[in-house]
């Protein structure tokens, strides 16, 4: 899909609304990490405040982009982690606003410009993909799940076009059978869904293959009138009801799926 050329007024969206995107944004993250200093030694690894300032950013995202954010279904009361289907950059804001959690992503992201820094402050989890940290970092996703953390992942592995569900890969959903987790965790299903603004692509909102990020974010910030995203959430599931996390992993794709389906 290629990104629509930005007009005089698209430039001027681009200025007002990525300057107080940013403004929000770093502002927010100052106070994070000053809250932090004070949050970490008295509760470690829990994050009983700080979380809160993350979906205040992401809810302020969106009215920012005048981009409508509509939730659907109940998040879950249980411990255990959300997965959804990938389509975009927003979805970490799109997540984040609908529920408190914290993302689980791959060890190169914590080294990208400015979004890793973000994604640290953030309390993301970051999953190497070498076999010598496999120990390591199942402590780590044990650990932030025994302390009540929902984790949120794709199992996709890679963002979508956002009209289509890529087979969900089961490997993250191992770090559930193990030390007992499977007996006390829940996985929840959630749905990612973007309509385009009238008249443009369908795939408006998708972020995939070779895609330059800084473009697709000018063309956000520029368009005059948005789509909007539902995120929707399905019926959380027990991981003890499934044999093996590739059930686990189909009976997810299938959740997501059929709710994509029924809203595209």
């Amino acid at each position: 899909m290629e990104v629509p050329e930005v007009g005089a007024m698209g430039w001027v969206r681009v200025l007002w609304r990525g300057a107080l995107l940013g403004g929000v944004t770093y502002g927010c993250l100052v106070l994070l990490l000053a809250l932090r200093l004070v949050e970490r030694p008295l509760f470690g690894v829990q994050r009983p405040w700080t979380p809160y300032i993350t979906q205040f950013v992401c809810k302020m995202a969106f009215r920012i982009l005048r981009l409508p954010l509509i939730v659907r279904g109940r998040v879950m009361r249980q411990r255990g982690a959300v997965v959804a289907n990938h389509a975009s950059w927003l979805d970490i804001f799109a997540l984040n606003a609908a529920q408190r959690g914290y993302f689980v992503a791959k060890s190169e992201v914590e080294r990208w410009a400015a979004i890793g820094w973000l994604a640290r402050a953030t309390g993301t989890v970051f999953i190497a993909r070498k076999g010598s940290e496999a120990k390591r970092q199942q402590a780590v996703f044990e650990d932030r799940l025994r302390a009540g953390h929902h984790l949120m992942f794709f199992p996709e592995g890679t963002s979508t076009d956002a009209v289509r569900v890529l087979p969900f890969k089961s490997t993250l959903f191992a770090a559930f059978w193990s030390h007992g987790l499977e007996e006390v965790m829940w996985i929840q299903p959630v749905t990612l869904a973007y309509r385009a603004p009238e008249g443009c692509d369908p795939r408006f909102y998708g972020w995939w293959g070779d895609m330059e990020f800084a473009g697709h974010l000018l063309m956000v910030l520029a368009q005059r009138r948005q789509g909007r995203v539902e995120v929707v959430f399905h019926d959380p599931v027990p991981v003890d009801a499934f044999p093996d996390r590739k059930a686990l992993a189909a009976h997810c794709e299938a959740a997501v799926r059929k709710g994509l389906e029924g809203r595209l």
